[in-house]
């Protein structure tokens, strides 16, 4: 997955400005809360009907991405 911004959106007007799955009132947060508690990609989609399964890959790639980033020591 090339673009992430295809998939995670943020609209300040929306969910508190938090980030979103693709404009939808999804939040990245919300997948990734769902998989942290042991649900399966597929019962995600199932409480989340309009979620594709790119989805949720976009927002664990998204989370990845941003703990994997280099700190630098002094």
């Amino acid at each position: 997955m090339k673009n992430l911004s295809s998939r995670i959106t943020l609209n300040p007007d929306q969910c508190g400005g938090r980030l979103c799955i693709r404009g939808l009132r999804i939040r990245v947060v919300d997948i990734l809360d769902l998989l942290a508690e042991g649900l399966t990609q597929n019962e995600v989609l199932e409480e989340f009907p309009d979620l594709e399964i790119e989805d949720i890959t976009a927002a664990l790639k998204y989370a990845r991405g941003k703990i994997d980033h280099p700190i630098v020591a002094a």
